[in-house]
């Protein structure tokens, strides 16, 4: 198990050290729960409070917090406890599942396929004719590639997940446990009888960027025509739908239970919160954020926050939830 003092995970976080321990710190915790092996984090006042009960040898703090460390406890002051918690848990990450060999006996790959340097296929993986791996691919056991898809350099497919025919997959893509690219889009209409329906032949495709991570048991639809697109760098949680033909710009992030309908398109840095449901042929601008749980029935534009349901400019749909709570009093 690794180790640091907390001088060497200052000289890391380049922060200002308050106070000192000898204790060698060994793992992250949470604040009520970690013992005095550990380093926390307290990003507000909200838990500064909780400091003083903690037996944390250290914590790493916003530098706008005034906490006196403690006898033998030390406080790491930096701009952004978050971002310097993400370097923390780098250091103590642990190593990834190890493949015994770098291509299992057990998969099976078509003589077609074009496999990069350094790539590792686990059992039972499928991969197709004219599939072509980048360098450094890693596929976990019992992951299936389609024909004719293209899967960039370092990305990491997690087991159970398949990404089916002609998907173009970018670099540096993190695709967790049972996700689903490429599947047929939810297409159907009243059949001309009128006894049934006919189901729409979804005949395009899903291209989607570098450094994208899609989160476990999320589905991203292949389009009707055209491709299904999700920009460089977008953040994708576990159990979010992305409908056939919608289009996200760079860097978004859609929270768990959020979903796309057909045809939506994302601005660049586009945020949507858990549950929050897009009707089809909508226009979310660069910059806005939808909260959790609404449902957004028209065009966004750039920079604005909405909420509720149908979802309002916050500001307003804020004064109208007040105003019903004074109402109920009455």
């Amino acid at each position: 198990m690794a180790s640091y003092t907390i001088k060497e995970i200052n000289t890391i976080l380049k922060g200002e050290l308050i106070g000192n321990t000898d204790n060698l710190i060994e793992g992250p915790e949470q604040l009520k729960n970690a013992k005095n092996h550990h380093i926390t984090f307290i990003g507000s006042t909200k838990y500064a409070k909780l400091w003083e009960s903690s037996e944390a040898s250290a914590a790493v703090i916003n530098d706008n917090l005034n906490i006196e460390p403690g006898d033998n406890r030390a406080l790491i002051k930096v701009p952004n406890a978050d971002l310097a918690m993400a370097k923390i848990l780098e250091m103590f990450s642990p190593p990834s599942p190890e493949f015994e060999v770098e291509i299992h006996p057990t998969a099976v790959i078509h003589e077609t396929v074009v496999i990069g340097g350094g790539c590792k296929i686990g059992a039972n993986c499928y991969i197709g004719p004219n599939v072509v791996l980048g360098d450094g691919v890693t596929l976990y056991p019992n992951v299936c590639i389609f024909d004719d898809t293209v899967i960039g350099d370092a990305t990491t497919v997690w087991s159970g997940t398949v990404i089916r025919e002609r998907c173009i997959i970018g670099s540096h893509c993190i695709f967790h446990t049972n996700v689903s690219i490429g599947a047929d889009g939810f297409g159907y209409r009243p059949s001309d009888d009128g006894r049934g329906l006919t189901k729409i032949p979804q005949i395009g495709n899903v291209i989607i960027g570098h450094y994208v991570e899609i989160g476990a048991n999320s589905c991203v639809d292949r389009a009707k025509f055209s491709a299904t697109i999700i920009g460089d760098g977008c953040k994708i949680d576990n159990l979010v739908q992305i409908a056939h033909n919608s289009v996200m710009g760079r860097s978004c992030i859609m929270a768990g239970h959020s979903g796309l309908a057909g045809s939506v398109t994302l601005g660049d840095g586009v945020i949507i919160g858990g549950s929050a449901s897009i009707k089809d042929h909508t226009t979310i601008e660069s910059g806005a954020t939808v909260g959790a749980g609404s449902g957004v029935m028209g065009d966004i534009k750039a920079g604005q926050t909405v909420l509720g349901y149908p979802a309002q400019d916050s500001r307003e749909m804020l004064k109208q939830w007040v105003a019903l709570k004074r109402l109920t009093k009455k």
